[in-house]
């Protein structure tokens, strides 16, 4: 400890390469998390149907070990290597020379540069350990409302509750304007949405929507909510317009805001206290 503490660069590195373990990981949060619970509701549903529940493979975040979808080839330690295993492999499976997405190093690197950022700006601290808690959340949260638009309650709940017990000793924020942050979190989207259906008949935006930003109030108070809300706001409307305009999106088909909702939540972590003081000294 007295070593990480007083080499920082030393306790940073250590951090990126722990990091590009947990964005393995988080890749296979993202890709069996809502297949998981597309096989709960499934079983919900013919329970209430008053049928037989479809048969059920053993099929969790630990097993069965992952494989290639094309070939089945089960991948080796060697080839589970964050990042350099897809590198070495030349982004392909070894069993059949089916192209591996580069999304998967890409969500490793992320991540693990982003535990870094923190490992840097917060060093051997509790702030540190919540700080990676959230944008490990955060990067899971982000694709696979990419991939599904879905933000599971099993990730945004527990996110918004553990932000309330951090900031019990007010890790990044008092905890009264933890608690102000998760409600108007909430409330904000939430008036949005019945705005918008009230005045369109059509549903704007998912429930999740509303407890990604409630939990985000909670880690880091309500000050960093308009932040969140101008930065997401602001490149969803520009990435929406600009796939309309140029890729022809069909605009009957949904944009996922999370993914905008947790950029926002990560530059207002590192970088919100400062953007607000700079906006608050124009006046």
């Amino acid at each position: 400890m007295d070593l990480l503490l007083a080499a920082p660069a030393l306790f940073t590195g250590l951090v990126f390469l722990f990091g590009l373990l947990v964005g393995s990981f988080l890749n296979v949060v993202i890709h069996r998390l809502p297949r998981m619970m597309e096989a709960e509701w499934k079983a919900q549903c013919a329970e209430l149907r008053g049928e037989a529940a479809p048969e059920a493979h053993r099929y969790n975040l630990w097993v069965p070990r992952s494989a290639c979808p094309q070939c089945g080839h089960q991948i080796t330690a060697l080839e589970n290597i964050p990042l350099l295993s897809w590198l070495w492999l030349r982004g392909r499976c070894s069993g059949c020379g089916t192209p591996i997405s580069a999304r998967y190093p890409l969500v490793e690197l992320l991540t693990a540069l982003l535990s870094a950022a923190v490992a840097w700006k917060w060093g051997w601290s509790v702030q540190a350990a919540g700080a990676l808690l959230l944008v490990w959340a955060l990067v899971a949260l982000a694709f696979i409302d990419l991939d599904t638009t879905l933000l599971p309650d099993s990730l945004t709940l527990p996110l918004l509750w553990a932000g309330l017990l951090f900031n019990l000793d007010a890790r990044f924020t008092s905890l009264p304007d933890a608690v102000v942050g998760a409600v108007a979190g909430y409330l904000l989207l939430w008036s949005v949405y019945w705005l918008f259906k009230l005045a369109t008949g059509k549903d704007g935006m998912g429930f999740g929507d509303f407890k990604l930003l409630a939990a985000i109030g909670a880690w880091l108070g309500w000050q960093m909510l308009p932040v969140t809300l101008l930065l997401s706001s602001v490149v969803g409307a520009v990435i929406g317009i600009g796939m309309v305009v140029l890729v022809k999106h069909d605009r009957r088909v949904p944009i996922p805001f999370g993914p905008y909702l947790a950029g926002g939540g990560l530059v207002a972590l590192f970088f919100g206290a400062d953007l607000t003081r700079a906006y608050l000294a124009q006046f």
